[in-house]
């Protein structure tokens, strides 16, 4: 599994439509070329360093098997050794297994224990 890191309304705008495109905060499919995504150990430092000004995000669980556009593990920029998936066109909301509220409360990330049951509204449709 990947996860992508999302804003409330951009999930809740796009998932309607059977295709999620937002590469990354502000930014399509379009503009970058790829959805910047992480693995489960790289999430908590991409919140901090591009979301820290937010106290609520969204963390999309992909099936990786389910993509059918290329992923590829690469820096995110250059000059950056760490690697990072990115997929290579839209992500079909099938593929997102489960959406998760992500709370920052006090400078800290807290996840609740929240399965897909609990997440009607944000999980998709299956």
């Amino acid at each position: 599994m990947i996860w992508h890191l999302a804003l409330p309304e951009d999930w809740l705008a796009q998932a309607p439509t059977g295709s999620y495109r937002v590469s990354t905060r502000g930014m399509s499919l379009d503009e970058v070329g790829f959805i910047h995504c992480s693995r489960s150990n790289q999430i908590e430092g991409v919140a901090q360093l591009f979301y820290s000004d937010l106290d609520e995000l969204l963390m999309l669980e992909i099936d990786e098997a389910a993509i059918e556009s290329s992923i590829i593990d690469e820096p995110p920029a250059p000059g950056v050794d760490e690697l990072f998936p990115h997929i290579y066109g839209p992500i079909p909301t099938t593929a997102v297994v489960n959406v998760r509220q992500w709370r920052r409360t006090s400078g800290v990330w807290e996840l609740p224990d929240q399965g897909p049951e609990n997440t009607p509204v944000l999980s998709p449709s299956r």
